[in-house]
């Protein structure tokens, strides 16, 4: 495995373990790096603990005190941690560099590096590049956001080998030199302002990730994106489009085909994905694969079969006449209008969740086709009355998923699709959207 070389820093402070600070922490152990760890929340007896405190770290438990400031010239904080934790703050008042662990990635990872952000979308498209790549029978590995600590899965690459890594605008926020030879940037919508607080922060957080580009990178760009256009003056890469309005340029489509530039990649029939979202998610990734030379036959092979990731707009199953659908990705009003714009049948919707103090408003032009609505967690009260305003008279309030699935099936009929598409996060109720869907899935399997 690689170690850090030429890093420049002797003393790191890692604030919070999960997965990120510990590959993060033991990335530096390894290095010959000193390490101080604070975890609030760790329990001080766990394996993992010991482990690391066995490796050489210093590891502090039970609370944030300033002192583990003392000494330190550098930070790496989980990418959840707010800025005004009183570390973190008082971190930046000292001018100490603050970043995340994918930061460490560049020191690392020295073949061509895929990075891939955007409100919605990123796991699908961060997924179908890697299955693109792979089926073009070239090295290729899969990191980030979607599950595999990036400065970890850096350890194990070589100079040949393409990383792509799905990054959110938490991980973002943290870099400083961070330059993916390709970035994708697929859409732009509010999000996360409860962590960002202002459109302009977030946007700025996101933007981060063509901010080191030179002229020898690549910016994956949606040219329908009217808040994404804004920044392009500022970009120093060459621009690589994707479109479902313009054609000719980049990666677009027409009422047929999906096309690169001049060349008609496949037909959009034989494309497994469902949904105008899951289409802009293929473009971005056509374009992005096509800038690091893989063949038309590979993008073919893997939209001929790729049929999505779990959680993103899943199918399920069919039970008597009835398709149910699990996005519990869908953690915000764009991902549910994409949801509701895949389906020409009836919909019944489920949603719900963590209250942000955002309206639902936004989706009643979406609401057109859906005949009943299921809501849950803190949310279903706004959600009621978002229904009751776009004139959707059946809808029901329930406390658990097992209840949803059940009320959601009752008000069904043969042919209608079934929807979890919940407009919210999930922390309300659940860990993680991950365990919401889950939860979806079982209660459905055990009608």
């Amino acid at each position: 495995m690689k170690k850090l070389s030429g890093f420049p820093y002797t003393h790191v402070l890692v604030l919070g373990l999960a997965k990120s600070g510990t590959a993060a922490a033991q990335l530096l152990l390894d290095s010959g790096v000193k390490v101080r760890i604070n975890d609030f929340k760790a329990d001080p007896d766990s394996p993992e603990v010991h482990y690391l405190k066995e490796s050489g770290a210093e590891v502090i438990t039970g609370g944030h005190p300033l002192s583990v400031l003392d000494d330190i010239d550098y930070v790496i904080k989980n990418p959840g941690i707010p800025y005004e934790n009183p570390v973190v703050a008082e971190a930046v008042n000292r001018h100490l560099p603050v970043v995340t662990e994918v930061e460490l990635t560049g020191w690392l990872h020295e073949g061509p590096m895929i990075a891939v952000t955007g409100s919605n979308g990123k796991t699908t498209t961060t997924t179908l590049i890697h299955e693109m790549i792979q089926a073009d029978r070239k090295p290729v590995s899969l990191a980030g956001n979607i599950g595999h600590v990036s400065c970890e899965v850096a350890r194990n690459t070589s100079e040949a080998e393409t990383m792509v890594t799905e990054l959110s605008s938490f991980q973002l926020l943290g870099t400083q030199t961070f330059r993916p030879d390709i970035a994708v940037w697929l859409n732009l919508y509010e999000a996360h302002l409860d962590y960002h607080h202002t459109l302009t922060n977030y946007h700025r957080a996101k933007a981060r990730i063509t901010k080191n580009q030179t002229d020898e990178d690549v910016l994956v760009y949606n040219a329908d994106d009217a808040a994404i256009a804004s920044f392009l003056p500022e970009v120093n890469a060459e621009l690589v489009p994707f479109s479902l309005k313009e054609q000719g340029k980049g990666a677009w489509a027409d009422e047929t085909s999906i096309y690169f530039e001049k060349e008609a990649i496949m037909k959009k029939a034989d494309i497994v994905l469902v949904g105008e979202q899951n289409l802009q998610n293929i473009l971005a990734a056509v374009a992005a694969v096509k800038a690091n030379g893989v063949s038309s036959e590979a993008i073919v092979e893997v939209l001929s079969t790729f049929a999505g990731v779990p959680h993103r707009l899943q199918y399920v199953t069919k039970k008597n006449g009835r398709l149910f659908y699990n996005d519990s990705k869908a953690t915000n009003l764009l991902a549910t209008s994409y949801a509701l714009r895949s389906f020409e049948k009836p919909v019944i919707l489920l949603a719900g969740g963590l209250d942000r103090g955002t309206g639902f408003d936004g989706l009643i032009p979406y609401l057109s086709g859906v005949k009943s609505m299921v809501v849950f967690g803190e949310t279903a009260d706004l959600l009621a009355g978002t229904a009751e305003r776009a004139g959707i008279s059946d809808v029901v309030k329930v406390d658990t998923m097992q209840e949803a699935v059940k009320e959601a099936y009752q008000r069904s009929a043969e042919e209608d699709v079934i929807l979890l598409s919940p407009a919210c996060a999930s922390w309300d109720q659940y860990k993680t959207f991950e365990e919401r869907g889950h939860m979806f899935i079982e209660a459905v399997h055990t009608l």
